[in-house]
């Protein structure tokens, strides 16, 4: 039998990584500064992970969701804490389109309609209404164009209030970074704008965090960065805080490479036996996964070393003339050529050994490394890519 040759493959066949280190079948090491789709979040084979999933595997590692399982409440418990989500539940499965599935099943569960209100350049998987509310033409085959989707411009305000006005939109979903997409974002008014007519409209507001969540973008969610401000009637002053969507999909860095995802649910909207299952979500190994990432972020603090390093990685391309902006934040970011860079990741692997990443736009050039990289890590980069740009 042959694999269903749907991958085009770099001739490279790693054997072996630790840290941002990866070794392939030949002895050559590379650096990775993409993670596998900013997967590896704490790094490849960091010890503690790589403890806590072999104590684990010697007790238990699968058993279903009809017995009790303590790790999910456990990581249902640190997640919270850490993402500042208490008030949200986790429902836990598998990957991220699975993550934004359920997503998009749920609104339509909660308000009776079925609309998908989604973005220019958006990627949010390749299931059914995933792949429906994902902008690539190519991917969507004539079963997922039985979707009610709608792609709208992002930042286009006008055109956003005018669809959610016809009252027939169960969920909007929305990344905080495009990924795939090639890092694009919306404006902190857009976000707030959206949160509001969502909210006069009884529409589900999806938070794609898919990508950016678990520290990715300096801060726990992409979305934490936009700023919601209201006015307290009582005393006529104003409060803010980050926007607060109904719901949350993660996955991708959430398990360091173990396949896991999830979605928090805004405690408003309610549960209901039956209403969401899976048969791997939630497993043992997978719950013990995701809680040693998010000790390692905690203990290593991570998410500010994604912060500050996102700052000194824009500082460093300055440098470049070559380079016409930095696109992202934290470490999820993009350089933006004037030229297509496929060529340039191809020399960067084969020449400089180093893993980076492309975009739907075919100029940026991915970086998204695991969150406890150093300046002089990404020293050692920019230092391989003006070789490759001279």
């Amino acid at each position: 039998m042959n694999l269903f040759d749907v991958y085009p493959l770099y001739d490279v066949t790693p054997v072996s990584a630790k840290g941002i280190v990866v070794t392939d079948n030949k002895g050559q090491e590379y650096l990775d500064f993409y993670g596998g789709h900013a997967v590896i979040s704490i790094g490849h084979s960091h010890p503690h992970y790589v403890k806590r999933l072999k104590d684990q595997l010697n007790k238990i590692g699968f058993y279903s969701n009809a017995v009790q399982n303590p790790l999910q409440v456990e990581l249902a418990t640190k997640l919270g804490q850490l993402s500042d989500c208490e008030d949200y539940n986790l429902f836990l499965c598998n990957s991220g389109a699975e993550a934004n599935e359920n997503a998009l099943k749920m609104a339509s569960f909660h308000t009776g309609k079925t609309r998908i209100i989604a973005f220019k350049n958006g990627f949010h998987g390749r299931t059914s209404a995933a792949v429906a509310a994902t902008d690539n033409e190519k991917i969507n085959a004539p079963l997922n164009k039985q979707q009610k989707v709608t792609i709208l411009p992002l930042n286009a305000i006008d055109l956003f209030e005018k669809e959610i006005a016809k009252e027939d939109v169960c969920g909007v979903i929305l990344e905080a970074i495009q990924g795939v997409g090639g890092l694009d974002e919306p404006t902190s008014e857009f976000y707030q704008q959206i949160e509001v007519l969502c909210k006069k409209h009884k529409v589900v507001l999806i938070a794609d965090e898919v990508q950016s969540g678990f520290g990715r973008s300096g801060k726990f969610f992409g979305f934490q960065h936009h700023i919601s401000t209201t006015l307290n009637a009582s005393s006529d002053t104003e409060r803010s805080r980050s926007i607060r969507p109904d719901i949350i999909s993660v996955a991708k860095g959430m398990g360091n490479g173990f396949p896991v995802g999830g979605i928090l649910i805004h405690k408003d909207i309610k549960a209901s036996y039956g209403l969401l299952g899976t048969t791997f979500g939630g497993n043992h190994l997978a719950c013990t996964a995701t809680t040693a990432v998010l000790e390692v972020l905690e203990k290593e603090d991570l998410i500010k070393n994604a912060s500050q390093l996102g700052i000194y990685f824009t500082k460093k391309a300055g440098e470049i003339s070559q380079v016409k902006r930095v696109k992202g934040r934290g470490l999820m970011l993009g350089l933006e050529f004037d030229f297509e860079v496929a060529e340039l990741r191809k020399r960067l692997i084969y020449d400089q050994h180093i893993f980076t990443g492309g975009a739907k736009d075919k100029h940026v050039l991915r970086f998204l490394p695991a969150l406890n990289i150093t300046k002089e890590d990404i020293d050692l980069f920019f230092n391989a890519l003006k070789a490759e740009l001279k």
